[in-house]
């Protein structure tokens, strides 16, 4: 009984740490290891913020966050706290708390008090804050900054018309610019209509497609006390349509540095690019007789200067005879170059020649100079 009591007194233990061993093997890769401190969940801060101030408006945009300081996506809306700063030192000014979703676009617009909108210019910059529920933050964005002060007058009466040459802007003068001073034309393209061109622009000399919105900055001489009260834009293209709006701007010298202030934008005006005008006359008509030999007719070569215009159909030939009135002698189709052989004439007799050219429209110009010239008789 003694051995027996001893025996399993003996393997009780053994047993026992075979087993608690066999624990610790199963679970040693479950272990938790040491604790990880909580997030604060701080997102990280705003790098894109832009302002625009037109007039007394300022608008801004930017770009939600996606994660926080932890690289951990954020959930839910975020709190965007936007805030202004009038120069270099001072507090920065809540202006409106924003909620909006990580990674969504983010835009406010205002019109400044009545204490920032006048008087001379100065640095106004702006800062977007995102915060977490406990109202913390990992800091501001970027400065985006405009000027304060009074911003220039209102361009009014602004009108657009189109010409051979592009489309012409004009509005409503003032007595007195400042100066330096400038206006800016903001162009926007209405359609998507695609322009007829010739053999000659197909292919990779073809116009690369225009863009959407173009801005165009006509100089003030305010020296000279008054303001220039048009502009042509030469870089459009038949068959679009634009719509323009103007604004005046200031240039001002703030903290040692030329800055612009923006004005209102006007009014927009809109106009179609139609192309409603002829070709340039041709230039350089010659006529030289052509004798015939070994029984050969007699014939007249013309030649002139090319025409170089993009919509160019060709060219209508004329001759008159005498005091006869001008007849048609070239194809019903136009000539496509700028070269005609007119073998319809008889020895002794002198002819007068004239030519036009013609675009894509149908629309013809006026007859060039004529070119006279006398086929040698017999």
């Amino acid at each position: 009984m003694n051995l027996a009591r001893k025996s399993v007194g003996f393997a009780g233990p053994v047993a026992f740490l075979a087993a608690l061993a066999g624990v610790l093997a199963l679970s040693g890769c479950g272990m938790p290891g040491a604790p990880l401190p909580p997030t604060l969940n701080l997102a990280v801060p705003v790098n894109d913020l832009a302002a625009i101030r037109a007039g007394n408006g300022v608008s801004l945009t930017f770009t939600m966050p996606k994660r926080n300081t932890d690289k951990l996506l954020l959930k839910g809306n975020q709190q965007a706290r936007i805030c202004r700063k009038e120069g270099a030192t001072g507090t920065c000014a809540t202006v409106t708390n924003l909620q909006l979703a990580p990674e969504a676009p983010g835009s406010f617009s205002e019109i400044l008090p009545a204490a920032l909108a006048s008087g001379a210019a100065r640095e106004l910059s702006y800062f977007v804050e995102v915060r977490n529920r406990n109202g913390r933050s990992a800091g501001p964005s970027n400065a985006a900054m405009v000027l304060a002060g009074e911003a220039p007058a209102a361009v009014t009466g602004l009108q657009a018309e189109v010409r051979k040459q592009g489309v012409l802007l004009h509005w409503n003068p003032t007595a007195v610019e400042q100066s330096p001073a400038a206006i800016r034309l903001h162009r926007k393209l209405l359609t998507t209509a695609t322009v007829k061109v010739n053999a000659n622009q197909k292919g990779p000399f073809a116009p690369p497609p225009e863009p959407v919105e173009l801005t165009l900055l006509v100089d003030v001489d305010a020296a000279g006390g008054h303001s220039p009260a048009k502009a042509l834009d030469k870089d459009i293209r038949f068959g679009e349509t634009y719509e323009y709006r103007a604004q005046r701007v200031s240039r001002v010298n703030v903290g040692g540095q030329m800055q612009e202030l923006d004005g209102p934008l006007s009014a927009p005006v809109q106009v179609e690019a139609r192309d409603v005008f002829p070709p340039a006359v041709p230039a350089g008509l010659v006529a030289v007789a052509i004798i015939g030999e070994n029984g050969a007719e007699p014939a007249i070569d013309l030649s002139w200067q090319p025409d170089t215009e993009p919509d160019l159909a060709g060219y209508i030939v004329y001759r008159r005879e005498g005091d006869g009135g001008w007849q048609r002698i070239s194809p019903a189709l136009p000539v496509v170059g700028p070269a005609f052989h007119d073998a319809h004439v008889q020895p002794g007799h002198s002819y007068a020649y004239a030519v036009s050219a013609i675009d894509q429209g149908g629309h013809e110009s006026d007859r060039s100079v004529q070119a006279d010239e006398t086929v040698p008789g017999p």
